[in-house]
């Protein structure tokens, strides 16, 4: 391949407006979600193509990321093998424009070590979920489903409001920095631990963290004076997590929830107590083998401190970054004390395929996305836990990169909504065509055994056929490109998962595209949860006529 001369670190913006610089529209949303991950305003570190989750990357390098600029110009299929553009081949209309597959490793090569030599020699990337598949949206993207988590919690055990309660975390990154806004919108108070400055300001500059401190007294007693009077609050507390968890233990904080969004997943994006925030990277990259111990031992401390807090009587979970089998690592023997949240909270919704639906307004037009806020609830109006996140939505949600929105709709309402928005565009009701994809957080998209197929009913949690034919069936049904990932948020060889993007360009093709991919894709999760025994995905299938030929007749 060879480099241009500007190949190096440059801002990037995707373009906005109705014109094209592709040759059609599915291509162009592909190319401007990839530049919309690496926006400033969007990315951790766009200079080093990190979107989010301390190396989640949208291309391997920049001479990559070059390449796909380029070649998306053309009307065939893209593959692109863990973030660099291999090959172009004719296909077909119904075809994805892009297919992506990254950091897939063979299973008894599937680790961090294995990963990392493959790294050092340029052949391989870390794509997390929404970073190496292009459909991140900045912090709202993680921040409805963090909601929707912390709304269960209040209903399983505080009456259905946080009002009252003192939720701890730790974590204010790509992922981690909903958590304090998904805290307060359901009415709580959070205390957020966070060892960068710089995470903790960019969450106040984006309204989705109240205040902040250096002090754990301070902390503590803005805490307990906004939980005394019933007003929301959210804190971010700079420190290290592994000395302020078990400080707050050890001082009997009165804390309610206890949780967690540091990037535990990679012991290298975890900062160990007694390196300094400065020293972190360059450490890490010196004697990576020696970080990760020094990173498994300060989380044995943290999750040891998290135990304590559900031995006291708070509810405790984690929330999905494997930091407790970091900790089981690091020599905490009961590290797996709690449950992970899709067990705890989450799977009475997968068993119903209702999981994350977003979208991104390829204009760059606020009032764009303002048009299908008001779609979706006209569409669904007898939903007001769906109403009330909108509502909330539209006046507490800081737009990051291209105008977006994320709810939870289920099988049998996704597709709905896709038509509707088509038609939007269709119409000139919306002034371009909109990327509508998902988180790969979903029903039938993952195996996880630490995340989402955690306890299943059969024990089937680690069985990995589930995302590739999700993956299969949304390439067969017409989406503009699918994903294949293995990791995300909870590590090398921890997970396989898949993830789709369709692109509503107002055409009737789009239309039957759009009805096939968001009927199927949410159906995978009911036959997943059918075929695991849950009597409640049973129901759906049969009330819906769902076929799932082991269950019918």
């Amino acid at each position: 391949m060879t480099e241009r001369a500007d190949a190096g670190p440059r801002p990037v913006r995707a373009p906005r407006g109705n014109t094209l610089t592709c040759r059609g529209w599915q291509q162009e949303g592909a190319l401007r979600m990839l530049m919309n991950n690496l926006d400033p305003e969007v990315a951790e570190r766009p200079d080093d193509l990190v979107v989010y989750g301390g190396t989640g990357r949208a291309a391997r390098d920049w001479a990559c990321f070059d390449a796909i600029v380029r070649t998306l110009a053309d009307d065939e299929t893209l593959l692109v093998q863990s973030g660099k553009p291999v090959g172009v081949l004719r296909t077909h209309e119904w075809a994805p424009r892009v297919l992506i597959a990254n950091s897939n490793l063979v299973g008894d090569w599937a680790n961090w070590e294995e990963f990392r030599r493959l790294e050092a020699l340029g052949l391989i990337m870390y794509g997390q979920m929404t970073a190496g598949s292009w459909i991140y949206i900045g912090g709202q993207g993680i921040l409805q489903g963090t909601y929707e988590t912390f709304g269960a919690v209040a209903r399983k055990r505080f009456g259905g409001s946080l009002a009252g309660t003192i939720t701890l975390t730790a974590g204010l990154g790509g992922m981690g920095g909903a958590q304090p806004l998904a805290v307060t919108m359901n009415g709580g108070v959070a205390i957020c631990v966070e060892c960068a400055p710089d995470r903790i300001n960019r969450r106040i500059a984006h309204h989705y963290l109240d205040a902040k401190t250096e002090s754990v007294e301070s902390a503590l007693e803005m805490a307990v004076l906004a939980r005394h009077e019933g007003r929301p609050l959210s804190i971010g507390l700079l420190g290290n997590a592994a000395e302020v968890v078990p400080r707050l233990l050890a001082m009997n904080a009165p804390i309610n929830i206890v949780t967690d969004q540091t990037s535990a997943h990679d012991p290298l994006s975890y900062l160990p107590v007694g390196i300094a925030v400065e020293d972190w990277h360059r450490m890490a990259e010196k004697d990576p083998d020696w970080f990760t111990t020094e990173a498994r031992e300060s989380m044995a401390a943290h999750v040891e401190a998290m135990v304590g807090f559900k031995d006291a009587g708070a509810e405790v979970f984690d929330y999905g970054n494997s930091i407790r089998d970091e900790a089981r690592r690091g020599g905490y023997d009961r590290a797996f004390d709690f449950p992970g949240f899709v067990p705890a909270y989450i799977r009475p919704m997968f068993e119903e395929g209702r999981g994350p639906f977003r979208w991104a307004a390829l204009s760059g037009d606020p009032a764009d996305i303002a048009a299908t806020d008001r779609a979706v609830v006209d569409l669904f109006p007898d939903d007001e836990h769906l109403r009330r996140w909108i509502t909330l939505a539209g006046e507490k949600v800081r737009f990051e990169g291209l105008p977006a929105r994320i709810c939870w709709l289920g099988y049998g309402e996704r597709h709905r909504a896709g038509l509707r928005f088509n038609e939007m565009v269709a119409s000139g009701e919306v002034s371009a065509p909109l990327a509508i994809g998902r988180d790969h957080l979903d029903a039938g998209s993952v195996a996880s055994p630490y995340r989402e197929t955690e306890s299943m009913a059969d024990g089937s949690d680690a069985i990995a056929d589930w995302p590739l034919l999700n993956a299969l069936v949304n390439t067969a049904s017409g989406a503009s490109w699918v994903s294949i990932h293995q990791g995300g948020g909870v590590g090398m060889g921890r997970s396989i998962h898949a993830g789709q993007v369709c692109i509503a360009d107002g055409t009737e093709l789009a239309a039957r595209k759009l009805e096939r991919v968001l009927t199927n894709d949410p159906a995978t999760g009911v036959i997943r949860h059918v075929d695991a025994g849950y009597p409640a995905a049973a129901g759906v299938a049969a009330a819906r006529g769902l076929r799932v030929p082991m269950w019918e007749g």
